[in-house]
């Protein structure tokens, strides 16, 4: 699996202060990754890339830096980040899947102003892809470079946002397609993969190398607002981690790599998303719960939850963390994460209705006492 990381803020901000210097950088999370036990494949290896807009005078498309080198050694990630600003951010280390090692196979992948990542697997995706592959446009079909299941769902939700009356060869305009138009057309490319995985003939699903479950933490942006999800297509297990901060300013305090998520006042100047928390400060870091979709717009954090057949609306409902293990991955079930990385403890909080001891309710509360911009739909 892989480890993924979005910044958006008002300002421009260095990648490196994102990507190279934190203590747990998106680099480090290449080689050290605390929320990973793959023993088979213990590093994020496989390649990475570097997503980000420029100037609109340079053009409205996201430029992307991908390459098959490892992120710990690759010098010329180095230089680009050292020299580079944006005010929104993808980047990505890769441990494959699906797909070989190739710069097709690097995310973030890009078609026009939209770009996308993902960090999971689609279940039971040998038996899915043709299906999948089948309903698309053909376009969005062609349009496939790679070989990865990222890439496939990436061209299902071009689809979903043109069937939803969205082209997304049109310039939607300087708000971008608006942030309720892409987490509809995500909540689409989720349903439709599930609906895929459920198609399966019932031949196969006897299979014992067949697993249906999908660990779905997809991102996307138009280059205004942000979406995300933290997902897996079960009642009983817990999600791959996605966690989030946001505040007035990230700057390094104290010793060098030490990070922190400043507040200033009420607003929410930037945003973060991360796989893993970039520090070890347990006040920056949030828990985004296990089937939700978190939408950043204008700075302001939406979480919803994404009901479906694997909705639960119970609060206090626990979940199984095994089946993110046995994916080489940590959820952020309180205990497992703890246990196995104590210097990560700090930012390790337990999912599904509770947020940092305490309940999503009075977790929003005190986000939203600190920076006035984090609001969580309730049904």
């Amino acid at each position: 699996m892989c480890r993924f990381l979005v910044y958006k803020g008002k300002s421009e901000i260095l990648l490196s202060k994102l990507i190279l210097e934190p203590q747990h950088s998106i680099l480090t999370q290449s080689y050290d990754s605390r929320l990973r036990l793959d023993t088979r494949r213990p590093h994020n290896g496989d390649g990475f890339g570097v997503g980000y807009y420029t100037p609109p005078s340079l053009g409205l498309e996201p430029c992307i830096f991908t390459s098959t080198i490892p992120a710990w050694n690759c010098i010329n990630l180095a230089r680009l980040a050292a020299k580079t600003t944006s005010s929104l951010i993808f980047a990505h280390v890769r441990a494959t899947t699906e797909g070989s090692l190739s710069d097709n196979n690097c995310h973030p992948f890009r078609h026009g102003r939209l770009m996308w990542m993902h960090n999971g697997n689609v279940g039971g995706w040998k038996f899915v892809k043709r299906r999948l592959a089948d309903s698309l446009g053909d376009q969005w079909f062609i349009g496939v470079q790679g070989g990865t299941d990222s890439e496939w769902a990436f061209a299902l939700f071009l689809d979903s946002l043109e069937r939803a009356g969205h082209n997304p060869n049109s310039d939607p305009g300087n708000d971008g397609f608006g942030h309720t138009v892409l987490r509809k057309a995500m909540l689409q490319t989720i349903k439709r993969i599930n609906q895929f995985i459920n198609d399966i003939p019932e031949q196969f699903k006897g299979d014992e190398d067949l697993d249906t479950r999908s660990l779905l933490n997809f991102a996307v942006t138009d280059g205004q607002s942000v979406v995300c999800t933290r997902y897996v297509s079960s009642t009983t297990d817990e999600a791959a981690s996605l966690y989030f901060s946001s505040g007035t300013n990230w700057k390094q305090e104290g010793p060098k790599g030490n990070y922190i998520m400043e507040r200033r006042d009420k607003g929410a100047d930037i945003v973060l998303v991360a796989s893993e928390p970039l520090t070890f400060e347990r006040d920056n870091w949030v828990t985004v719960p296990t089937n939700s979709t978190l939408t950043i717009h204008k700075q302001t954090v939406m979480i919803h939850p994404i009901i479906d057949e694997y909705y639960n609306p119970y609060p206090s409902y626990s979940r199984s963390s095994g089946f993110a293990v046995s994916k080489g991955l940590v959820s952020n079930a309180p205990g497992v994460a703890q246990a196995l990385t104590p210097g990560l403890s700090g930012a390790v909080t337990p999912a599904l209705g509770t947020i940092d001891r305490g309940s999503i309710e009075d977790a929003t509360e005190r986000l939203r006492a600190s920076n006035g911009h984090v609001e969580v739909a309730r049904v």
